[in-house]
Formats: C-alpha cells, structure tokens, sequence
C-alpha cells in the first residue's frame, strides 16, 4: 500500500491519498495543516511501522477497513467490501485504539528535548492507561524515526509530497478473516491468478 501526504498551505484542510495493493484508492481527510508540524496521521504510520504493528489503523486499511473520513477516489472495489469493512472494525476496535494509545505515546516522547527513563515510564502510563497494554518498551529509534520524518516534512515547500510505502507483513485481520481455505486449480504447475 502507498499512502502519499501533500504539503499544503497553512490552515488547510489536509489529506492523504492511499493506494491500497488491491488498486483502490482513497483520499482520506485527515488533518489541518500547521505550518511545519508533522501531521498526526504520518506521526502515526511511522510508529506502527517502527513498532511493526500490523493491525493498528495503517494496517486496517491495508486489509479492507474504510473510516468514514475516506472517500473513494478510483479502482474497483472488491464484492462486499462495506461488510467486511464492517466486520474488521469490530474485530480491531481494541487493537486500532492500542495503536492510536502507542502512536500518542511516541508523540508525547518525541517533542521532548531529552526524555529521561523517569519521564518515558510516566508518559507510558498516562498515555497507555485506557486500554490495559503491556508497556512497550519504547526503543529511541522509535522516537528518532517520528523526528526524523518530522524534519523532512518541515523541509518541505507547499506542494511537495511524503510517500511512504506500508509492508509490514500480512495485516492480523486478514489473517483472522480468512474462513475458505484457499482451493487447488488441479493443473499441474498451474497457478491460481486469483488471491483470497
């Protein structure tokens, strides 16, 4: 999946435009932009991908999960694809809400200037008491990810973009949605062109 976030002027609505694997794309409305600060949503596609959190938001959508701020765009989507939507968002409401939890918690991390032990073990149980998560045992590369990816955007002039390509493996829910094994062609050698 390729999701691409447009510099734009301040005080705009901003957005991202999200092409998903299976050729679906969406512009999803996300944020105002505040001069050259790192928007949520990529703040938040960084920490899953240096967490590897594969059924966070990010990996919601990869899998098939449409929130209402997305608005398809172009590509033809797959049959029964506001039912499966649905049934995912049942399946990770914790699981997204933990990912959001984490992101916030990088976030809060990242804009210190030098966060102390102390201080990182405070944040993680404000931040992380909602939802009952082990800690995560934040690495600074986590932290040093969102603030590099917060230096590029704010070198970037209006009109310029940040593509980031999301692979971080299967998406769980994918996983867990899988109820029809998938079946033999019978040829020999033969492979189906058709993923399940």
């Amino acid at each position: 999946m390729r999701v691409t976030f447009p510099r734009l002027a301040d005080h705009q609505r901003g957005y991202s435009v999200v092409e998903r694997d299976d050729g679906v794309v969406y512009r999803i409305d996300s944020f105002t932009t505040m001069g050259s600060e790192l928007p949520h949503d990529i703040r938040h596609l960084i920490v899953e991908r240096e967490l590897r959190i594969s059924d966070g938001i990010w990996g919601a959508i990869a899998a098939g999960t449409v929130y209402t701020s997305m608005s398809h765009l172009r590509g033809r989507r797959p049959p029964h694809a506001a039912d499966r939507s649905a049934e995912l968002k049942r399946w990770q409401r914790d699981r997204v809400m933990r990912a959001e939890l984490l992101a916030n918690l990088v976030e809060a991390v990242a804009v210190l200037a030098d966060p102390s032990p102390a201080e990182i073990r405070r944040l993680t149980k404000e931040k992380l008491s909602v939802v009952p998560v082990t800690e995560p045992g934040l690495d600074p590369g986590d932290v040093i990810a969102v603030q590099v990816e917060a230096a590029r955007w704010a070198r970037l002039r209006v009109g310029e973009n940040l593509v980031y390509d999301w692979r971080p493996g299967q998406p769980a829910a994918t996983r867990a949605l899988r109820t029809v094994p998938r079946q033999r062609d019978g040829g020999a050698g033969r492979r189906s062109r058709h993923r399940n």
